[in-house]
């Protein structure tokens, strides 16, 4: 019967092995969020979880992770497809919006941070004005300032027009 073999704490955890003990722990703490078997259903969940929660035993602290790094892995052979846990997604804001109909509007400038990364200020100024007047307001905004301006000053315009005498505010 062949010995089942482990694979590197560091590639498990998916940190370098010079990695700050706060960035271990935080990558702990995101996978075991991401595959702990009361969240993912999948077979292999609580084959992952073992696997996490000893690799984090060996390096969470000073005094273990030097014993480790001392002693080294242990010997690993290729994991299986199933056990083998996902390098973690690149960093995204999973609570922001996708662009309307997918794709930016063309001629406007793109931005590139926050909730809104990606937008363009004309989708900006069309789905949510009120962000774009902290926009503007902000330092974040700086750069942006003038299109925003003049974006807010059309959607503005077209909204007074648009808008019959009768639902007008008084």
């Amino acid at each position: 019967m062949q010995e089942r073999k482990h694979r590197d704490a560091y590639e498990i955890l998916n940190v370098r092995r010079d990695a700050h003990e706060a960035v271990i722990k935080a990558a702990y703490r995101a996978l075991a969020a991401l595959y702990h078997p009361d969240r993912d259903p999948s077979p292999g969940a609580a084959r992952r979880m073992v696997e996490l929660n000893r690799a984090y035993a060996d390096l969470r602290t000073g005094d273990g992770r030097a014993a480790y790094d001392s002693r080294g892995p242990a010997p690993s052979t290729p994991p299986t497809p199933q056990a083998a846990v996902p390098p973690p997604e690149p960093a995204t804001n999973r609570f922001r919006p996708p662009p309307p109909n997918g794709r930016p509007t063309t001629g406007s400038t793109l931005v590139d941070f926050g909730r809104y990364q990606g937008w363009t200020i004309a989708d900006l100024a069309r789905q949510d004005p009120d962000y774009l007047r902290w926009l503007s307001r902000h330092s974040s905004g700086i750069r942006y300032r003038r299109e925003i301006a003049e974006r807010l000053t059309a959607a503005a315009a077209a909204a007074t027009t648009e808008t019959p005498p009768s639902k007008r505010r008084r």
